[in-house]
């Protein structure tokens, strides 16, 4: 059993705890199952089971009565599911991210696919990334022209999570109301809209679906743009700050799941006619491993207590937790894989997983040096005050 003592904190309300409980025993029951050799489809039924059993309530805004989203919940959530299965982190963190504008800033007729997403019946994605403009989000150059009362798409998104198989797309487009950041606006885009095509599906070394998207003269009614007309920044970063801090959940699960499999590793296996664990190196790597998962908590829930407590913005906060939790995840995962020896390397061991696993989370949602230049601004500009 990996260690819990971290629901004790003040961070949680009872709650939590009790949503932790009841998690642990559902992902007990129903993970260990899922066979991954189709992506699509075990993602496709993930979701499914996920929606089945409530989980994806947490994940998005109940449109008959819309709430905000509770973030401590979404990153026990995604810790856990993380330490079990990251397929399953992935799925249910896609159901949030891709509708997270909706929930944010949709309409109430745009929530209504809320009501489908919640209950794993479809599947969603976010549109942001594009070749030239990953973390420049403010570079992005898919157009949305005027035409008539709506809106006519072209260009191309890349490195979508989901693409493939999501049944809807939050996509970010250049709109032109000002340039840069001031110029994009978000739209909601059904998977079935003629002119929306699965240019390329990309393949990583943790197989997730991912792809590329080609938008070829997609019409879109008035009414498929979310928040006001040259928002989309501002919406793109309001639910990145929700979600930047569950990045670093899933983290620090795949750093928990590390750390239970080298704690098993070291009292079992023996060197020298005695356990691992008696090696005085062997500990000093279990102490620094531990620290870096603890340190790695509290970083994560401050955050998303801070969100959860009425902060406007936690941008720094979450930025701190998304740096820290994700870099010392590798480490702690890296020194698994040490610990381990050769079978830490062999092709489908906990430790193999988990070091291809890991690395994504370094660059998705805002890489580690991007995550070095919001802290330092925002710490410049509060110095400043």
């Amino acid at each position: 059993m990996s260690d819990r003592s971290f629901l004790s904190w003040p961070f949680f309300e009872e709650r939590h705890r009790e949503l932790a409980d009841a998690l642990e025993t559902w992902c007990a029951e129903n993970l260990g199952r899922i066979d991954h050799a189709d992506v699509d489809a075990a993602c496709i039924g993930l979701v499914r089971m996920l929606g089945q059993g409530g989980w994806l309530r947490h994940a998005a805004v109940d449109p008959a009565n819309p709430g905000t989203l509770d973030v401590r919940s979404l990153c026990l959530i995604r810790e856990t599911l993380a330490r079990y299965d990251g397929l399953a982190d992935f799925a249910f963190a896609m159901q949030g991210l891709g509708t997270g504008a909706l929930s944010l800033f949709g309409t109430p007729e745009q929530q209504r696919w809320l009501e489908r997403t919640r209950s794993g019946e479809a599947l969603s994605a976010f549109a942001l990334t594009e070749p030239a403009s990953g973390s420049d989000v403010a570079n992005i150059t898919l157009r949305a022209d005027r035409k008539g009362a709506g809106f006519v798409l072209n260009g191309e998104k890349t490195w979508i999570s989901n693409g493939g198989i999501a049944d809807l797309y939050t996509v970010f487009a250049r709109t032109g109301e000002a340039p840069g950041a001031g110029g994009l606006s978000a739209f909601v885009v059904p998977a079935d809209t003629p002119g929306l095509e699965i240019a390329e599906r990309l393949e990583v070394m943790a197989p997730h679906p991912l792809a590329r998207l080609s938008f070829e003269n997609v019409h879109l009614p008035a009414d498929a743009m979310i928040g006001g007309s040259g928002q989309g920044f501002r919406i793109a970063m309001s639910v990145l700050d929700v979600f930047r801090a569950t990045v670093a959940a899933a983290a620090l699960g795949f750093a928990r799941c590390a750390l239970d499999a080298a704690l098993e590793r070291v009292r079992k296996r023996e060197l020298f006619g005695a356990p691992l664990a008696d090696l005085q190196m062997v500990q000093g790597h279990i102490a620094d491993m531990a620290l870096d998962v603890d340190a790695a908590a509290l970083l994560v829930y401050r955050a998303a207590w801070a969100r959860d407590t009425g902060a406007a913005r936690v941008t720094r906060e979450a930025a701190m937790a998304k740096l820290f939790a994700t870099d010392q995840a590798q480490r702690v995962i890296d020194k698994t894989v040490q610990l381990f020896g050769g079978e830490g390397v062999q092709s489908g061991s906990v430790p193999e997983r988990l070091y291809r696993e890991i690395r994504a989370l370094r660059i998705y949602e805002g890489a580690s040096d991007v995550q070095k230049v919001i802290i330092a601004r925002a710490t410049l500009a509060a110095a400043d005050q």
